[in-house]
């Protein structure tokens, strides 16, 4: 069929780089790989602690309409592309094809650029993307066209000069001080790590697990998203190698699973819609610790993002999300107050920062973890510009956006150890290092959440999933922080935009989330803080 009037992809504007160069124009036989996203079939129901979809009826359902992936297929025909991939579960198709027939069937014009902060090259574009107007009611976005470094990993090391002073802690350590459930190791769960870049060392592993004395180590596999592999040898692998072993020392019967996907918006998306609908490995919980400010991705990004998360909390995955190391803006160019993405996003439980001493096997101290005046970083937090506030939130007192007056998303919920001068000991590419960072509480709470599901398996109920609304009803299941800031917002009694919540109180947490079931939430407790 003819396809002949255009319209603008609405959220699809794409600004360049401040500061970047243009290199060159994109050759016009440089292969192009774009992710195409559809809406879906019917809207979904709002998603319960501890039930969860099956990913058969959700497909069924929820997924791709026929006729959309047809007229996709269609088009992409018309411009001379290939259909690459058709994934009707997660409303994604993949084209191929050389750059100049990308350009005229989306209406832009590529060229290279390179970052003048960080000399990353990348494959660029300016203004909105267009496409037939036949298309408009079923594409929510069109991602890869533009491929510039879209998030980066929330992990901090302690400085040279202070390392003396500092203080660490192996995780099982910090989930002891946290009062983790004993007896229970994650056997029969599986977990899924998603990373973009670095990679992991199965020597390494093997010999910090062995120092720990985990025996046997949890199994660690690794799947290839969009071409992204295990590749040690870079900075990245220092995150890698901290979400696999802080989930694999505290929940060493795991199976661990790490979906290695290029650092891009689309190679994002695509990492997370492969991990929540993975019927091979089915992981029941996503530890997530990469994120940028919600004002560098394009609305069609964060809305393709957005829904692909809430997919997973339909499916009853848990998703954990680091809440970025760089305070209440969190390191935004302009200075504004910003959240971090795709903590923000409502289906995820985004993790916050605290600066946690212990004594012996118990909590000395804990306050909001904001070393800014030494370079060290702070816990990110505050109201999301994008996301209104979810009903989880409603009697949590979220302040307004400061900027607008939008009533926001509030982050984060929960909070752990994540001062790197109260940091993890972990084992990168040979080396012994002391790390923090938010990216090191995304993999503890994934490791409470895989113990919880493994006791809630051992009475036959299915994994927790979307445990926010439960964990909201659970103030005293906390320990909750009021000291501290993150910049512009201070810590207090109850819910704050530094540590959310507060940091876990393991048995507690274990009693409510082992006993939830759909309609007894809204039962549990809701006094104290």
């Amino acid at each position: 069929m003819p396809f002949n009037n255009r319209v603008a992809l609405p959220g699809s504007e794409r600004k360049l780089l401040a500061g970047s160069k243009r290199i060159s124009q994109v050759s016009p036989e440089e292969p192009v790989l774009v992710t195409v996203v559809l809406r879906r079939r019917a809207p979904l129901p709002e998603p319960v602690p501890g039930d969860g979809m099956t990913r058969a009826r959700f497909a069924e359902n929820h997924g791709a309409r026929p006729e959309d992936l047809a007229i996709v297929e269609q088009f992409a025909a018309e411009y001379g592309l290939t259909v690459a991939g058709s994934y009707p579960a997660q409303r994604r198709v993949v084209l191929s094809g050389a750059a100049t027939d990308m350009e005229r069937a989306f209406g832009v014009s590529l060229a290279h650029y390179e970052d003048a902060k960080t000399g990353v090259r990348y494959r660029g574009r300016q203004g909105e993307i267009t496409i037939p107007d036949e298309l408009r009611p079923a594409v929510i976005a069109v991602l890869g066209l533009d491929n510039r470094p879209i998030a980066k990993p929330h992990l901090r090391w302690p400085l040279a000069a202070r390392q003396a002073t500092s203080t660490s802690y192996t995780p099982p350590q910090v989930a002891q001080l946290y009062d983790y459930p004993s007896g229970l190791n994650g056997s029969g769960q599986t977990v899924g790590i998603i990373e973009l870049g670095g990679g992991y060392s199965p020597a390494d592993l093997a010999t910090y697990f062995s120092q720990l004395g985990v025996s046997p180590a949890p199994q660690v596999s690794s799947v290839s998203v969009d071409g992204g592999t295990n590749t040690p040898g870079s900075d990245a692998d220092g995150e890698v190698m901290l979400d696999i072993e802080v989930i694999g020392s505290i929940a060493p019967g795991v199976n661990i699973v790490v979906y290695f996907a290029p650092n891009t918006d689309q190679g994002f998306l695509d990492a997370i819609t492969n991990a929540v609908h993975d019927t091979t490995n089915q992981p029941a919980v996503i530890s997530i610790s990469w994120g940028g400010p919600e004002d560098g991705w394009t609305p069609q990004s964060l809305t393709a993002m957005n829904s692909a998360i809430e997919d997973g909390s339909t499916l009853g995955v848990t998703i954990t999300v680091a809440s970025g190391d760089d305070g209440s803006t969190d390191g935004s160019s302009d200075g504004s107050q910003q959240v971090d993405f795709p903590a923000s996003s409502p289906w995820s439980l985004a993790c916050g920062g605290t600066k946690l001493t212990g004594s012996g096997s118990t909590i000395a101290s804990e306050v909001v973890w904001n070393e800014q005046a030494n370079n060290e970083g702070a816990t990110g937090g505050g109201v999301s510009t994008t996301f209104p506030i979810p009903s989880y939130q409603n009697n949590a007192k979220v302040p307004k956006q400061s900027a607008t007056g939008f009533a926001g998303r509030g982050v984060p919920d929960v909070a752990g150890d994540a001062d790197p001068e109260t940091g993890y000991q972990v084992l990168v590419d040979g080396q012994n290092e002391v790390v923090g960072g938010t990216s090191a509480v995304a993999p503890l709470w994934a490791a409470l959440i895989a113990l919880v599901n493994e006791q809630r398996a051992s009475a036959s109920q299915p994994a927790i999933g979307f445990v926010n609304p439960a964990l909201y009803q659970n103030l005293p299941a906390f320990h909750d922080i009021t000291q501290g800031n993150n910049g512009k917002y201070s810590a207090g009694p109850g819910w704050d935009a530094c540590t959310g919540l507060g940091s876990p109180d393991g048995a507690p947490i274990l009693r409510v989330l082992a006993a939830a079931s759909p309609g007894t939430t809204a039962d549990a407790v809701s006094t104290g803080g």
